[in-house]
Formats: structure tokens, C-alpha cells, sequence
């Protein structure tokens, strides 16, 4: 099976009907993509197809054939994504372990709405769960970094 991810055209020998995020752990050895619950519920492997946010845990890798594949290791090579910017300028992490997913979704919503409202980051990360609670911290984090991207930043 031959698949983009974060921009290169990579081969695995993986099934077809194997879930893309067990590809990209296991056979492509990029582990910033979590598991969660296996069960699309949680948004920890949350990853993009072509800018669209998919749960990987429930995406066969067949379903990324021919598509772009976006990982949380290729939003950028030093962490000057206006997102990881404000996740680490405001500290948002606890634990850290669904902030992959988080920030997955984070980018999708502003690269679709890139002033959004309480109201809107709170629609489209619903089905993202932090189980440290950290979601205020989250929302300022969209919120920042959609003015970082205004003034400029990368994104």
C-alpha cells in the first residue's frame, strides 16, 4: 500500500483493512498519533485525510490511498504551527496524552473558521475528550492561536 503522510510518499505492507492509526504507529513509526479508546469516541488518534478530520482508530489505511495524510508530526518540523504555539504558550498539556487529537481537530476548525466563538470551538472539539479537564485552557489555546495566525504566524 503506498501512502502520503506529512507530505511524503511512504509504502507499507500493511492489510488494507488494518486502522490507519496501527499503520502509522506500528509500521511507520510515528507514534505522536494516540489510541484512545479504538472506538472513534475519544479523539486521542485523531489525524487529518486531505484537512478533513478522521479518527484513525476506525479508518482503514485503504481509506488513505490517494489521499493526503496528516499527522500531528507534520503539522510542522519545529513547532511554529500558530496551534502548537499556543498550546505551548498558555500550557495546556496535563498529562498530555489526547493533546495530539486536540490539537488535530484545533487546526481543522480554524483552517475552516479561522475567527470562531466559544460556541464553535466548543461544537467542533466535542468529541475530543481531555480527561484532565484541561478544556478551558484548551479554548483559550484556539483562541490565541487563531490571532497568532492573524498577525502572521505560521499556521
Amino acid at each position: 500500500m503506498k501512502l502520503n503522510v506529512n507530505g511524503r510518499d511512504l509504502e507499507t505492507d500493511a492489510a488494507p483493512d488494518t486502522p490507519l492509526l496501527w499503520v502509522l504507529r506500528d509500521h511507520l513509526n510515528l507514534t505522536g498519533t494516540k489510541f484512545g479508546c479504538g472506538a472513534a469516541l475519544c479523539g486521542a488518534c485523531t489525524v487529518h485525510l486531505d484537512g478533513a478530520p478522521v479518527r484513525s482508530c476506525v479508518t482503514p489505511a485503504s481509506a488513505a490511498e490517494g489521499r493526503r495524510v496528516t499527522t500531528i508530526e507534520g503539522l510542522s518540523a519545529d513547532r511554529s504551527h500558530a496551534v502548537q504555539r499556543a498550546w505551548l504558550e498558555l500550557d495546556v498539556p496535563q498529562c498530555g496524552y489526547c493533546q495530539s487529537g486536540q490539537i488535530m481537530s484545533a487546526v481543522a476548525l480554524l483552517a475552516s473558521n479561522p475567527s470562531p466563538s466559544d460556541a464553535d470551538i466548543d461544537a467542533a472539539m466535542a468529541g475530543n475528550i481531555c480527561r484532565c479537564g484541561t478544556y478551558p485552557r484548551i479554548r483559550k489555546a484556539i483562541h490565541r492561536a487563531a490571532q497568532l495566525a492573524r498577525e502572521g504566524g505560521a499556521s
